[in-house]
């Protein structure tokens, strides 16, 4: 499958990776940024439910 034709989730891990590659990011480091980004996320995620609820 290209990658034009994949799903948009993983059009977005292979260019997040390439990204953290191109700037020689350390895993750890790419690992504790996507937490905080996760967890960022998420709380839109639960800040757009409660919206659309009311």
């Amino acid at each position: 499958m290209a990658l034009e034709q994949a799903p948009p989730e993983v059009q977005l891990a292979v260019d997040l990776i390439y990204l953290l590659e191109c700037n020689e990011i350390s895993p750890a480091i790419a690992l504790a940024a996507l937490e905080i980004v996760e967890h960022d996320l998420q709380g839109k995620l639960k800040k757009q439910a409660q919206q659309s609820e009311e």
